[in-house]
């Protein structure tokens, strides 16, 4: 990878949203992407299961026995012990990547949906949020609720490419990839005014990785039917797309100076999820 971080390669509508971060804090945000990118990609490899799951038990060894001669996992256990990041949620991550490696991965219902979304991408979130000094419980919910949506978003966005390796996170129609965009929105719309409860110089960075993020879910949505969607490749959100979402995020920036709605009544939509998994405790 030389001397490029895994966040300017593989995600690069947060690599952008990260040019509005102080330095320090993108290193520290990178270092936690280049964690979960080294997890996902074991998982994705096109190896025999059987190596990948070898692969993955080894650097979850790796983790749980803090093998500071991976300076990946080193600089992980760095970011837990500075901003106090429950091993929880790093055990929910975990588990979530390991559950798709498997010959053949299929979800059932939105439980399951949301509960793999929370595990492989709120609980990102989460951490992020603990990153950005984040503190106030409401607000962390709906750091993984932002979480939620842009996995969502990505689950919908590739359908097609999933189910070539036979995962099946949502139905092949697009009456089910548009009620998918449909629950992520709910989800950025529970994420929106928490933000106002990350430090200012924070702030923006987010709201521009927000923005391009839900980009993506209204253009799927302008394919109208599910042969547009099939004939249109990967669906992504252009430069000059990047640049118009940034200026409005500017209009956000100023919504959220202006509004004084208490982000303790936002309903966060939690409940299939704490069926399963108590979020308090990671909280």
């Amino acid at each position: 990878m030389s001397n490029k971080s895994y966040l300017s390669v593989y995600a690069k509508s947060f690599n952008w949203a990260g040019f509005f971060l102080p330095k320090e804090t993108f290193r520290k945000c990178s270092a936690l992407y280049d964690f979960c990118r080294i997890a996902d990609n074991i998982a994705d490899d096109d190896e025999k299961i059987e190596n990948k799951e070898k692969k993955f038990n080894h650097f979850e060894n790796d983790f749980n026995q803090k093998n500071f001669d991976n300076p990946i996992i080193k600089n992980m256990w760095g970011l837990i012990e500075e901003f106090n990041i429950s091993l929880k949620v790093v055990q929910d991550l975990l588990t979530g990547i390991k559950s798709d490696i498997k010959d053949r991965v299929k979800l059932n219902s939105e439980k399951d949906l949301l509960i793999y979304s929370y595990r492989v991408a709120g609980t990102v979130g989460l951490m992020m949020a603990k990153i950005l000094r984040v503190n106030k419980k409401s607000s962390l919910k709906s750091a993984i609720d932002l979480g939620i949506a842009m996995q969502l978003t990505n689950i919908s966005r590739d359908v097609i490419e999933d189910s070539k390796n036979n995962r099946f996170y949502i139905n092949e129609s697009f009456d089910e990839i548009s009620s998918t965009i449909n629950l992520a929105d709910s989800f950025y719309e529970n994420s929106f005014y928490s933000i106002k409860d990350i430090p200012i110089s924070l702030r923006f960075s987010i709201l521009v990785a927000r923005r391009v993020y839900r980009k993506i879910g209204y253009k799927i949505l302008n394919k109208k039917n599910l042969e547009n969607y099939q004939n249109s490749g990967k669906i992504y959100v252009s430069n000059i797309e990047k640049i118009l979402e940034t200026f409005l995020s500017i209009f956000d920036l100023l919504i959220l100076s202006f509004t004084f709605k208490n982000d303790n009544q936002i309903q966060h939509d939690h409940n299939l999820i704490s069926e399963e998994i108590n979020l308090d405790e990671r909280i």
